[in-house]
């Protein structure tokens, strides 16, 4: 099983618009963050995690060309506002893209990208929009995408409930300001965890660095790999403040792990 992290980045992103500082301005690629997405590759059959404003330009980086399902984490517009790009995919592979999502960011979903899911909403001869079949999951029940099993786990995230993901011995859990006790057992026994960190200090609704350690301890994954970082750590220090088996993500890192 292979996970590709696409995009590793916050909300705006690193750089961020307008900012001068000294990770914005480096010319390490590792500190060039794009939006939060990751892709898992089991066999031949590839899941999407999230839809990003930079999905293309992400994909395109990863050499990623076939996508068989969508697991969506929540609503938030840097999670799921590059969805027309799902436009290629079912285009190029002549059938409808299953997707995967809490009832909350479904209910989101139609209502927001109206034009996708109204069967009423008929492209224009000539034209042509994502052809996507929405499938509401629970936390707790674990499902099967395109043939591989998931088990999907929930948490809180300010006002909304995001999904974690689980498949064998890799878990990806994105946008989470704690991780219960109930999620860290059914997180036990990881190869491989994805766990977000925003920064050092404390933010209401995402969790900190020092909140993100705890956690992996708690949980105690061989490996375990920060995503949604923002600019105020570059990675080369960041690398070298973390202790052992606890290491930031890139956009582009692939993480191999056993099935």
């Amino acid at each position: 099983m292979r996970l590709t992290l696409l995009g590793t980045g916050t909300s705006f992103g690193v750089p961020q618009i307008g900012c001068d500082c000294a990770v914005c301005r480096s010319t390490d690629p590792r500190d060039r963050r794009h939006r939060t997405a990751a892709a898992i590759t089991v066999g031949g059959t590839t899941l999407l995690i999230d839809t990003p404003p930079e999905l293309r330009v992400e994909l395109l980086a990863a050499g990623i060309d076939r996508i068989d399902a969508v697991l969506f984490t929540h609503e938030h517009a840097d999670h799921v506002s590059g969805i027309d790009d799902l436009r290629m995919f079912s285009l190029r592979q002549r059938t409808p893209l299953p997707v995967y999502a809490n009832a909350a960011t479904a209910d989101f979903l139609t209502t927001s990208f109206r034009y996708i899911f109204d069967e009423g909403v008929v492209p224009i001869p000539g034209t042509s929009k994502p052809r996507l079949m929405l499938e509401t999951i629970r936390p707790g029940v674990p499902f099967t995408a395109a043939g591989i099993e998931v088990l999907p786990l929930g948490f809180a995230h300010g006002r909304v409930e995001v999904l974690g993901f689980r498949i064998g011995t890799m878990a990806y859990v994105t946008d989470v300001k704690e991780v219960p006790p109930a999620a860290r057992e059914a997180l036990q026994g990881l190869d491989v965890l994805v766990l977000n960190a925003l920064w050092w200090r404390e933010h209401p609704t995402h969790q900190s660095i020092p909140e993100a350690i705890a956690a992996a301890r708690a949980i105690g994954a061989k490996r375990t790999v920060l995503t949604h970082l923002t600019h105020e750590t570059g990675h080369a220090a960041l690398t070298a403040a973390l202790p052992d088996g606890i290491e930031p993500g890139y956009d582009g890192l692939i993480l191999e792990v056993a099935e």
